[in-house]
């Protein structure tokens, strides 16, 4: 088994769990089926497409830096007509005076994530390939959140869950002087020292079922999984800052893993 490290930073993340008609919501961690999504767009994957291949990837999570969470707000539908306001649930369209609707999305505000995939050799050998050149590039859980880069941090790798305990950290050093850092881990299976807690996820994609009210032909159908959430403790030393010398760190890092 081997696998990729992936680098998942940017401006805003959102990675839908139980999104709901006006609340679109955010999982603390990217989701089992974001990433899967991510892979299946770089292979050029459509809609409705077999992805039982992908479910036999692993994802371990480092949590570089958590983000805050952000509050946006949206209203559409005011001032239209009755008969092109937005269809209801049942396909219906609202009365006259009720056409606006607010809605709630969340975002993570400034989080940093180092991803771990790991599975088959096979497998892990087409992911890299489709992320080299991708089909249609990667975002963070929604098309308005691009992926900063560096993105693909490394080539097919026989230790890369382990390389999560050595690879530098996108934060600053604490002001406490303290020679560790804490630092959260999410996997689908409990392992390692520290303390754990579990996160019940609806991310895992199975297959495509009719969609209610006909307002699309087919929706994806998801299962719920549990994810271990462990908090280790790792040298200090590998809070690398921000910027051009956390970019510099990890640069001369991954130069020196690749000799």
């Amino acid at each position: 088994m081997t696998g990729l490290l992936l680098r998942l930073a940017g401006p805003m993340q959102s990675w839908g769990d139980h999104s709901t008609f006006s609340v679109r919501d955010t999982a603390t961690v990217p989701t089992g089926s974001a990433m899967i999504g991510i892979i299946a767009a770089a292979q050029g994957r459509r809609r409705g497409e077999p992805l039982a291949d992908l479910a036999e990837l692993q994802f371990t999570v480092r949590v570089d830096r958590p983000g805050a969470v952000m509050y946006d707000f949206h209203t559409v539908g005011g001032g239209l007509p009755p008969e092109r306001t937005v269809p209801t649930a049942e396909g219906k369209r609202r009365t006259a005076g009720s056409g606006t609707i607010v809605s709630r999305r969340l975002y993570l505000a400034d989080a940093v994530f180092t991803v771990a995939v790991t599975g088959p050799d096979n497998h892990v050998s087409q992911v890299h390939e489709a992320l080299t050149k991708p089909v249609w590039g990667p975002y963070l859980g929604r098309r308005s959140c691009p992926v900063e880069h560096p993105f693909l941090l490394s080539g097919p790798i026989t230790d890369a869950v382990a390389q999560l305990e050595h690879l530098p950290l996108n934060r600053r050093r604490p002001a406490d002087g303290s020679d560790t850092v804490t630092v959260d881990f999410a996997t689908g299976e409990l392992s390692g020292d520290g303390a754990a807690s579990r996160l019940t996820l609806n991310d895992v994609p199975v297959d495509m079922e009719p969609a209610p009210g006909g307002s699309h032909p087919r929706r994806r159908r998801y299962l719920t999984r549990q994810v271990h959430v462990t908090t280790r403790s790792l040298p200090v030393d590998l809070c690398a800052g921000i910027g051009m010398t956390y970019l510099d760190a990890l640069e001369e890092y991954l130069r020196g893993a690749r000799t």
